[in-house]
């Protein structure tokens, strides 16, 4: 079961860095989000074990501030601050609204 995890998130990885790599929409970049946020009850194992919140129905403004955070080193989880760290701030704020507004991811 973990190895179809492992699977589901490096597919979603590829295909993310090529849409980031070619300015791809945040349609096309949620894809890195919905590798973790997107499995009901899934849990990481590096660093530590930590349950991976899902996204959908979070407020922007508190998605732009968490991806901000990373970006910045405010928030511990080096996955996510290297994921935050390739993000520009039109590509936080168009994640966030997608999230915000997405019945599919809650």
């Amino acid at each position: 079961m973990n190895l179809c995890r492992v699977i589901l998130v490096l597919a979603a990885l590829g295909a993310t860095q090529q849409a980031w790599a070619e300015g791809g929409s945040a349609a096309q970049k949620k894809q890195l989000c919905e590798g973790c946020h997107g499995i009901p009850d899934y849990r990481t194992a590096f660093p530590d074990v930590y349950t991976v919140p899902k996204l959908g129905g979070q407020g922007a403004a508190y998605i732009a501030k968490a991806l901000h955070d990373y970006k910045s080193g405010a928030r511990k989880h080096p996955t996510m601050i290297g994921i935050a760290a390739s993000l520009s701030d039109q590509d936080i704020n168009e994640l966030a609204a997608y999230y915000a507004g997405s019945e599919a991811a809650k």
